[in-house]
């Protein structure tokens, strides 16, 4: 059999992930599981991870991700099924966008590769505003770097949140991560 004609399966990580959000009051631990598919690098997984931090609640999960279309990177539904975060990482375009605002009531789009996030912020910032749920966060590329350090198999990751900047490290590691917000959709 040729390596073309496997199918590469995703690498599972555990992460205990300790929020001491200051600015929502949220103080918690989370164990998660997540599968990186095999076109993911490790600085986006990180990046879900942060933006998993950012949002934390008990009902917010991964979705299936990369592998469909129809899903953001992470969610959280209520118990009637109802979509109330949803959250995407990248460059969507507007008719994702439409289909998620249409679907959620709050959504965040976590941009985080330089040049080419600064682009498509720019070509689409005036389509965006329309939408009054609609957040975009940019984290910069100097910071994406530095989460990258903090990939392994099993990781232990302290998350403090204040004045909307994140702290992320573990025993041997931290990184300052200064999300820019680009536009600020109506929350509850």
């Amino acid at each position: 059999m040729r390596v073309n004609d496997m199918a590469l399966k995703s690498t599972i990580f555990k992460v205990n992930l300790l929020i001491s959000d200051v600015d929502r009051h949220y103080y918690h631990e989370h164990n998660l599981t997540i599968a990186r598919h095999p076109s993911e690098t490790d600085e986006r997984m990180m990046v879900r991870i942060l933006a998993f931090a950012k949002h934390a609640h008990e009902e917010l999960a991964f979705s299936r991700g990369l592998s469909t279309d129809d899903e953001p990177d992470i969610w959280q539904k209520n118990l009637s099924g109802e979509i109330v975060q949803w959250i995407d990482l990248g460059q969507p375009d507007e008719k994702r966008t439409r289909k998620a605002c249409g679907l959620a009531r709050h959504v965040y789009y976590y941009t985080y590769s330089g040049s080419s996030a600064d682009i498509w912020w720019n070509q689409h910032n005036n389509k965006l505003q329309r939408f009054d749920n609609l957040s975009v966060i940019n984290i910069p590329s100097s910071s994406i770097h530095k989460l990258g350090n903090l990939v392994h198999r099993n990781m232990r990751i302290n998350c403090t949140i204040e004045d909307e900047i994140v702290w992320l490290g573990d025993e041997n590691y931290s990184a300052e991560i200064k999300p820019e917000i680009r536009k600020r959709g109506g929350e509850s």
